[in-house]
């Protein structure tokens, strides 16, 4: 029987779509029901937005679970999970909202699904305010398939704002548990590399122009290794609708990976674009951390999940991860702590540690 409904209030700290991701994942995997109210509160456009509606939409799917209040603009709903199911499930945001945050809300729950997973997720490839599915393929994937399990991730239509239209198919197969990760050894610079894109009617002499502008701002402070950024034209039946970006990568030799990226904008010129990359690259890599801060918040619901102690270093800590903490806190009752990095060489640094005591949550259907 379900106990009583864990109250969680989505108007406080990051004050977004993360908290309705965070905590909906969380009460679909400890089977708690949950009221969600003041969703998204202190936005321009309070309330649930395409995005965040196919993301729950998709929780309840995956669980047949109930969902009361599930619509554009509802402030308030209510959850009541049940049992995960894998198997196929489609989630379609209709619009260019992210199918990388569709998967964030996802793929911690069909971990502890009965059976193996196919996940068709349809929205923007390529959004503002998100990941790029490129730093979920380049970044996030090696990196969080250190708690011990795969994924693959199939790119069928890339989608681009404001019309979206892409879709990404995610396949992976249920763990019993998931290992703690120990992310505190920076390492050194090995490699940079990236792909810079253009899709649709756009030149591909604006792919050529971004790699080169964020090859010679990433020279001007890394002299020493060579940089190597690929042009890109979208082919014609794996892109929908017209769109540019870069995404650049730094890889240390203890495996950690780090990325700057960028979208093209109407009227925004390629080398601002390629630029505007390089110096979040840049900026990630002087903190001292393992991990950027993009990755930073994603990897919170896994360390809360994990059998054991996952400790990460990173550089100043997030809203986002300051949130997803709070709520793995609240509604999995894992422990954390973030203190200021004691290494000499940090000292100079804003860097921290985050520790986790995670749950040792276990695969019931394995």
């Amino acid at each position: 029987m379900a106990g009583p409904r864990v109250e969680v209030d989505g108007g406080i700290l990051e004050g977004g779509g993360q908290i309705l991701r965070v905590s909906t994942a969380l009460s679909c995997l400890l089977g708690l029901p949950l009221r969600v109210q003041k969703i998204r509160a202190g936005r321009t456009t309070p309330g649930l937005r395409p995005q965040h509606l196919s993301g729950l939409e998709m929780i309840r799917d995956l669980c047949d679970g109930q969902l009361e209040g599930a619509e554009i603009g509802s402030t308030e709903i209510t959850f009541t999970p049940e049992k995960i199911k894998g198997g196929v499930h489609t989630a379609d945001t209709k619009t260019a909202g992210s199918v990388c945050l569709l998967m964030q809300v996802s793929m911690p729950c069909v971990l502890f699904a009965a059976a193996p997973s196919e996940l068709h997720l349809k929205g923007g490839t390529n959004a503002e305010m998100a990941p790029q599915i490129d730093y979920t393929v380049m970044v996030f994937k090696p990196i969080v398939e250190k708690f011990g399990f795969k994924f693959n991730c199939d790119i069928k239509m890339r989608g681009y704002y404001p019309k979206g239209g892409g879709e990404v198919i995610i396949r992976m197969s249920p763990v019993k548990q998931l290992n703690p990760i120990n992310l505190t050894d920076r390492g050194s610079v090995t490699k940079i590399y990236g792909r810079a894109f253009v899709a649709g009617v756009l030149p591909f002499k604006v792919a050529k122009d971004m790699a080169v502008a964020a090859v010679r701002c990433i020279r001007k402070e890394i002299r020493d290794l060579y940089v190597n950024i690929q042009p890109v034209q979208e082919p014609k039946d794996q892109a929908f609708g017209n769109g540019n970006g870069i995404i650049i990568i730094a890889e240390t030799s203890t495996g950690c990976l780090f990325a700057g990226s960028s979208l093209g904008k109407r009227g925004v010129n390629a080398d601002k674009v390629a630029i505007e990359a390089a110096e979040m690259l840049l900026a990630n890599l002087r903190h001292g951390g393992t991990v950027d801060e993009y990755l930073q918040d994603q990897l919170i619901v896994f360390m809360a999940l994990a059998n054991g102690v996952s400790r990460i270093k990173t550089g100043p800590v997030t809203l986002h991860t300051q949130t997803a903490i709070h709520f793995a806190e609240q509604l999995a009752k894992a422990k954390f702590t973030v203190k200021k990095s004691e290494d000499e060489e940090d000292a100079s640094k804003d860097t921290y540690i985050i520790e986790c005591q995670g749950i040792g949550m276990t695969n019931p259907n394995i």
